[in-house]
């Protein structure tokens, strides 16, 4: 066995710790922006080998841009479409989605995302293989990228909103899906959500409830300090369904709402 993994961050690098520890005799290649640590780069005379070699392949490279194409796929999608690997992922986002008001969205929704450059790479990775497994992934929090971080950090805005909901997922659950789809659910499209959508103020009060800190209190949205990009997330409101994650992949969620996701998070420092 050998990994093939483009643009390791947050998610996939946690990936390729279960995917060591499950298969401690596979080769790992990695690919970076820049070299470092023995990784290749995109323009590495050995990558087109490594792409040839790899029996599992995992991209993690969003688009350069909004509007921008696929690195990985603008310098390698024709070796990439060949591979002879039997697992091939690519983590896209359910923003894919667009707005939907609030209503529940499936792999079956069509697409109607803001970002072209982000529409284009789903459905590039979706057509580029007969392996290839596409993960729709909503908010990520975790260890040290969670609303408890955010308030150790400074002030954090609990935006009123009546109405305005988010899917989120632990990356411990999302690390579980892949780690499941290496041997069950066959090729296709996988939304990777936990069981509870929510409001952002709602999870921002409970980690202030777990640290012992006064609840932020609520803003309407049209007074808050927002930067553009915070301001767009309240342009939209979908609720991301699980249900092909549960019954393809079997997975029984670790942390099925953000309430145990959040006192994960905390437990772990206190344990660490």
């Amino acid at each position: 066995m050998h990994l093939l993994v483009f643009g390791p961050g947050y998610t996939a690098a946690r990936f390729i710790a279960a995917f060591t520890a499950a298969h401690p005799s596979a080769g790992i290649t990695i690919v970076r922006s820049r070299a470092h640590d023995g990784a290749l780069t995109l323009d590495s005379p050995a990558l087109p080998q490594a792409i040839a070699d790899a029996t599992h392949i995992l991209s993690s490279v969003p688009p350069a841009s909004a509007d921008g194409e696929d690195p990985v796929l603008a310098a390698h999608g024709a070796a990439l479409a060949h591979a002879a690997a039997g697992w091939v992922g690519y983590l896209s986002s359910s923003g894919v989605y667009g707005d939907t008001g609030g209503a529940w969205v499936d792999e079956a929704t069509p697409l109607a995302g803001r970002r072209a450059g982000r529409l284009a790479a789903d459905e590039a990775w979706t057509a580029l293989h007969p392996q290839a497994r596409i993960f729709r992934l909503p908010g990520i929090y975790g260890p040290g990228r969670s609303a408890i971080d955010r308030l150790r950090q400074g002030p954090v805005a609990r935006i009123d909103k009546p109405g305005h909901v988010f899917s989120r997922i632990h990356v411990d659950d999302i690390v579980a899906a892949l780690m499941a789809s290496l041997t069950r659910g066959a090729s296709g499209i996988y939304n990777i959500a936990d069981d509870m959508p929510a409001p952002g103020e709602a999870v921002t009060a409970h980690a202030a409830r777990l640290l012992g800190l006064p609840v932020p209190p609520l803003e309407p949205l049209a007074s808050a300090t927002l930067s553009p990009m915070g301001r767009a997330f309240y342009a939209e409101c979908r609720r991301v369904a699980n249900g092909k994650m549960t019954r393809e992949l079997g997975i029984k969620l670790r942390y099925p709402t953000y309430v145990e996701g959040l006192e994960a998070c905390l437990q772990g420092e206190e344990t660490s």
